[in-house]
Parts: structure tokens; sequence; C-alpha cells
């Protein structure tokens, strides 16, 4: 087992270093879940290793393979993800008033950014002669590592809370997983996972404490970067909606390794955007002290009311010169119909809630309306259509006559 550009894993709390070959989780020194590692990288290493061009020509995330912390022998757990478009969107663009793109990572293998994490932790799992894999999630890491967990022949036991989508829970159980429905929130089925985990040894999965998870989301950034090259110019703000924190932390971390190893010329601000009703993250960031971990809106994906990699993310928004806020669940539905009706992108609301952060920044003056904005959208609509649902106008029900469809639209033109 040999990962010569890993050199620790640190603990971001005390800085304490641990070695990475071992299958450690947070630092003991810090009661609970708190002491949250770092991957350290020898990023000397990591540049004679990775030769490849940064032409937009980007078939997966292990294009980015010589930053990935897997060991040299190991056979990636692949469907192919990462690799996914930035679109220009100049429909949208129109309709908020700035130069927006869309990276749509909702177009991963099994629909969420969280691909580019499941692939990481399957591929280390089998690695270290793990059978059984595990996770907590509110829909999309659950169906996501059950599919990779399939890809790579693991078992695989996923614990939600009892009110997830319906749809994020057919996906597990096709991929053949074992899905347990706590009766209870986000944060207390997250608490039994680690207990689980402690009590069988399983491998888990969670990327909120699961240090090798956050890297493999950072090879967003890493896109991001690149594509940045071959459109000629980096983005102003890059956009994303915040849950536990570990998705931000790991794009600006990818984006700034490109620019340190001089690839990229310069890094965009980071603007992370939460709902009303999960506000962690923003409130430790505005250093608010009526904080509330209840978490409470129609965006399950980022309804955590406990954050663990907050400390990371704000790390983040301070380092970018970034900011965060906040938006409403009427904005994130409207946000998912704009986004749907403006350039054919059907997000879940998790995914459209960085366009309602755009539209919120621009009125309080946070974003200008001459700068470039990216908004990554993080999950597919589909996950959650009894959401966009909520969004939309029901169907016309018309009988089967011409005449009902001219009573909608009128007579047709001679």
């Amino acid at each position: 087992m040999v990962m010569d550009h890993v050199t620790t894993l640190e603990c971001t709390i005390c800085g304490a270093e641990y070695d990475p070959e071992q299958v450690i989780y947070t630092c003991p020194e810090h009661e609970g879940v708190a002491g949250i590692l770092e991957v350290k990288y020898d990023y000397d290493v990591i540049a004679e290793n990775f030769d490849a061009d940064l032409d937009g020509d980007i078939r997966s995330q292990w294009k980015y393979a010589a930053f990935l912390p897997v060991d040299d022998d190991a056979e990636p757990v692949t469907l192919n993800e990462g690799g996914t478009d930035l679109f220009d969107a100049p429909n949208l663009s129109e309709a908020l008033g700035v130069e927006t793109l869309v990276k749509d990572d909702g177009r991963n293998p099994t629909g969420c950014f969280k691909d580019r994490a499941s692939s990481i932790a399957v591929t280390k799992a089998k690695h270290a002669g793990r059978d059984i894999i595990t996770c907590a999630s509110t829909g999309n890491a659950a169906a996501s590592l059950s599919g990779y967990a399939a890809r790579g022949g693991l078992d695989c036991r996923i614990f939600v809370p009892g009110d997830a989508p319906e749809g994020k829970l057919a996906q597990p159980l096709v991929y053949g997983a074992d899905v347990l429905a706590v009766d209870g929130t986000y944060d207390e089925a997250y608490d039994l996972s680690v207990e689980v985990t402690e009590e069988y040894g399983w491998y888990n999965r969670n990327a909120a404490i699961n240090p090798f998870q956050v890297e493999g989301k950072r090879t967003v950034g890493h896109e991001l970067a690149e594509q940045s090259v071959v459109r000629g110019e980096v983005p102003d703000w890059v956009v994303f909606s915040m849950g536990d924190g570990c998705t931000i932390a790991g794009a600006w971390k990818g984006f700034r390794e490109f620019y340190e190893l001089g690839h990229v010329e310069d890094t965009p601000k980071m603007l992370g955007v939460q709902a009303e009703g999960a506000s962690a993250i923003h409130d430790a960031f505005h250093k608010h002290d009526d904080t509330d971990d209840l978490a409470d809106t129609i965006a399950d994906s980022i309804a955590v009311g406990r954050p663990r990699n907050t400390l990371k993310a704000c790390r983040a928004l301070e380092e970018s010169g970034g900011a965060s806020l906040l938006v409403s669940d009427d904005e994130i539905l409207e946000a998912e119909k704009l986004l749907g009706s403006t350039e054919g992108i059907y997000s879940e609301p998790a995914g459209a809630t960085p366009v309602a952060g755009v539209e919120t920044a621009l009125a309080e003056g946070v974003i200008d309306s001459d700068e470039t904005v990216v908004v990554t959208s993080t999950g597919f609509g589909l996950k959650d259509t009894a959401s966009a649902k909520q969004a939309t106008a029901d169907a016309h029900r018309i009988p089967p006559h011409l005449e009902a469809v001219q009573e909608l639209f009128g007579t047709s033109a001679e």
C-alpha cells in the first residue's frame, strides 16, 4: 500500500497528525466527531505525476488521479463520475441580470454530485479488504454509495431519516442495499451510523468525518479550474448550496490547488447558500449566537442541523474572500422552476438553491451585475418530484377534442 503523495492526516483543531494508511475517521483527542481530519499532500510528487493536458476533455474525475488519495496499486471503482459539463446559460443570465454558467453535476451516474466521493470510498474500502460499507444520508449519498458498492461487489447498509424522499430510497433498494429508515432526523441517523461503525467495524463513507471523501469532491474544483483555462476566464463567483459543508470546502481546495500549481491564473470567490431552516454554517460564518440545531427545509439534501464540516466550509469562504447567505424554501422552489424553464436543467431543490442564492446576492449587493457567476447544480430533479410539483402549476386536464385546445390557445392562424 503506497500513497507517496499523501503525507499525513492533520486534525483541523489541534494539528495532531496521523498515518494516512490507517482507517481513522476523526482525531481521538476530541470528544465525539469534533476532530475533523484534513488530508495533506506532497505537491511536488503530485506535480511529477500529473501530466494531463488541460484541454477540457474530462472523461471522469480520474483524469486527476495524481491528486486523489488512493494507493498506487488500488483498482478504481468507477462509473465514470465527474467530467460534467459547464454550460453557458444565456436565458438564465438574462432572467437573473448577471452572466451565469451552470455546472450540472446532476449528470453524474447516480444523479448527484456525491458520486465523486462514493467512488473514492468504495475504492479505498475494497482495497483495505472491507466487505461492508455504510453511511448516513438524507438520500443522495445513500443512493450514490449503494450504486458504487454494487459496482465494487461490497455489501452496503445505509441509514436515512424516515422522511427521506421516496425516489431517493428507491435507488439504493434497486442497487441492493439494506436501507434502514430511522425514526428521527438526519442527525440522529448520522449518530447511529457512527455508533454502528464502532460496533461492527464497517467502513464508513460519511463525508463529514471520513477525511478522504472531501478529496473526491474537490475534483469539481479541478474541473472548474480546467474549464476556466479552456474558456480563458476564471469566474468571479462559484456558488454551492451547503449542508454538511464538505462540498464547498472540497471545491475550494481543488480550485486553489490548481492555482497554487500554476495551472490557472486566479481563483473565484465562493458563495455558500443555505436554507433559512438549516442555517448552521451561515450562522457560524457570521458568528451568530442564536443558532438552532434542528433542520427544517424542503431541500432535504442540505437539511443538516449539526454540520460536521463547518470549520472547513467557513475556511473556504474566508480564504476565497467569499460570502454566505440564506434563502427561503419558496425562493428555492422558484429557482428550481426558473432553472428548468430557462435552460432545460432539472435540479432537485438543493441543486437549485445556488440560483436562489444568486438572486439574493444580487439584491443585497454581494454580487455585482458585471461579474461572472457559476452555479453548481448538485442533484437531478427526478430524485424529488414531489417538491417540484409544489413549484409548478398542474397539468391541463382536457377532453380529447380540438375545441379544448382552442379554448386554451385560441384558433390556429390561417
